[in-house]
């Protein structure tokens, strides 16, 4: 557990410090901004009468926007990466973050803050995840590209500046990829790997500082499928707060609601928090 947590925080600055040498070079029209974070927590007991277990965790996150801009064109993109493990003491390592969302939006523009535009969106997860992780054998419940979600379709962006955009997709398809193993599930039928939705797709960043070395970045996406139950909004929510110590210490809070029928009939939460060593780029 500790050797993984320490190579994930190694691959962390190699990445950061090669980013860093390669954007001096970076063209005027590109604007790009992003963070590599590190989050450890960890609790030690020994003989302590209240009781307690041992744990050590770590989680790895990287949010990076890559924005271009020229003549009447813009292309907003985003890659928001995280991956987590805890130990506890005598049970198995387990997952505690894990995800991959590529966002993208292309748009020209029609007049004033309004710019015809061009969706693209791909998430999934990095490993495998389980049921009970202590179980044996376990029984996997999810894996890379199982599910895997894809979205496109075009639509009309509102945009005040690269930290607040509004895009409305009202033709978006959204297709969902499982492996064979999880076919049955994420909205998929028995026997079949894939399920195809065509809707309405709407999706607000807005990235703004509270106070001096406070930072809110949030993004929320809608998505009504017109195929079926179109009343049974998916809706998945993320909120990314930093507040900054120093140049490279902060607290890091995320948090993401998730709400969407075709993978669970409850609403999913997820909530990170801890001391990071961040690196701006």
């Amino acid at each position: 557990m500790t050797k993984k947590l320490l190579l994930l925080f190694v691959l962390v600055c190699g990445i950061s410090m090669n980013a860093q040498t390669e954007k001096d070079s970076i063209p005027s029209n590109w604007n790009n901004s992003g963070t590599f974070s590190f989050l450890l927590n960890q609790s030690s007991y020994s003989n302590w009468v209240a009781g307690g277990d041992n744990n050590l965790g770590g989680n790895v996150m990287v949010n990076y926007n890559f924005n271009y801009e020229k003549d009447k064109w813009t292309w907003n993109s985003r890659v928001n990466a995280a991956y987590g493990l805890s130990k506890n003491a005598d049970e198995a390592t387990k997952k505690t973050d894990d995800k991959i969302e590529i966002n993208s939006v292309l748009g020209y523009k029609a007049g004033g803050n309004w710019s015809y535009s061009f969706l693209v969106n791909a998430k999934t997860q990095f490993t495998a995840g389980y049921e009970d992780y202590n179980a044996d054998p376990r029984v996997k419940i999810s894996d890379f590209l199982s599910p895997g979600y894809f979205s496109f379709g075009p639509g009309m962006l509102w945009k005040k500046s690269d930290n607040l955009y509004l895009n409305l997709s009202p033709v978006t398809s959204r297709l969902t990829v499982v492996n064979d193993e999880q076919s049955g599930k994420f909205g998929t039928e028995e026997g079949k790997t894939t399920f195809y939705q065509l809707g309405f797709n709407a999706n607000l960043y807005y990235k703004f500082t509270i106070m001096k070395n406070i930072t809110a970045e949030n993004n929320l996406v809608l998505y009504s499928d017109y195929l079926e139950e179109p009343k049974n909004v998916i809706l998945n929510y993320e909120l990314n707060l930093v507040m900054k110590i120093n140049k490279y210490l902060s607290t890091n809070v995320n948090v993401q609601v998730i709400a969407d029928d075709n993978a669970t009939s409850k609403v999913q939460s997820k909530e990170v928090f801890g001391l990071g060593v961040n690196v701006a780029l």
